[in-house]
């Protein structure tokens, strides 16, 4: 059984090296590129990487289905620019292959913010289904929090995880905060949602009270406080955003 590797990348010079590196025992790398204005693409290629810019960004769904389309091998490992592959991982997956019993496989991540590995704050085990026979699914044609769809049956769980750097900084999570806000307002008045300010507040508080105190989130310290006011402050955006989109103009 072969393995491909696709990442869909826009700037990841400080990640995509690394990325590679973890996955080096795959047979095929596909690297889809948004227009990435670091050397991203070279580092990519040097690496040995089939590399494909586009000139448009269709969203996270369609974007990793061209990555998808181009692949060739039996499987497919779909990793983000930010994540890295474990060795006990690698193993878990060289096993998959050479005694394949299902289709798709759920991997947990342990994702970092800011030096702490965080392990409560509905950040772990987070789980994602990144593994499966090619031919079986395909990604939700989404813009935004996308995942993958099986065709049939259920995935199984790895034991072991990904490692997750997603922010570098409090600024990069308040960057990602406001664009994924804006896209997903979007994304629900296209669908008919709409909304006031005062269910964006509605929806804010309970976000609040999700992650710090249901998902024990005080368990993580000040960044599990700090991921928590952040995560409310995205989802009062993406209401008050879509308010905006709802209303008539003022």
């Amino acid at each position: 059984m072969t393995l491909s590797v696709i990442i869909i990348t826009k700037n990841e010079s400080a990640h995509i090296l690394d990325c590679l590196e973890s996955v080096a025992f795959a047979d095929e790398f596909i690297v889809v590129d948004s227009g990435s204005t670091d050397n991203t693409v070279e580092l990519a290629r040097n690496f040995g990487a089939r590399v494909e810019v586009t000139p448009d960004w269709p969203g996270f769904g369609p974007q990793k289905n061209r990555a998808l389309d181009l692949a060739t091998g039996d499987w497919i490992l779909s990793i983000d620019a930010d994540e890295r592959v474990t060795p006990e991982l690698a193993d878990e997956i060289k096993e998959v292959l050479a005694n394949p019993s299902m289709q798709a496989c759920e991997i947990a991540r342990l994702s970092d913010f800011c030096g702490r590995f965080i392990r409560h704050s509905g950040w772990w085990p987070d789980y994602v289904l990144r593994l499966f026979q090619r031919g079986s699914a395909r990604f939700s044609d989404v813009a935004v929090h996308e995942r993958v769809v099986l065709n049939t049956g259920a995935p199984r769980r790895l034991k072991y995880h990904f490692l997750h750097y997603p922010y570098a900084n409090l600024d990069a999570l308040i960057t990602k905060v406001n664009r994924y806000s804006s896209d997903a307002a979007a994304m629900m008045y296209a669908r008919g949602k709409r909304a006031t300010v005062f269910s964006a507040i509605g929806h804010g508080f309970w976000t609040f009270v999700r992650i710090y105190l249901i998902r024990r989130g005080f368990l993580d310290g000040r960044h599990g406080l700090v991921l928590a006011v952040t995560a409310a402050a995205g989802s009062f955006f993406r209401y008050a955003k879509l308010s905006f989109m709802s209303g008539p103009k003022q």
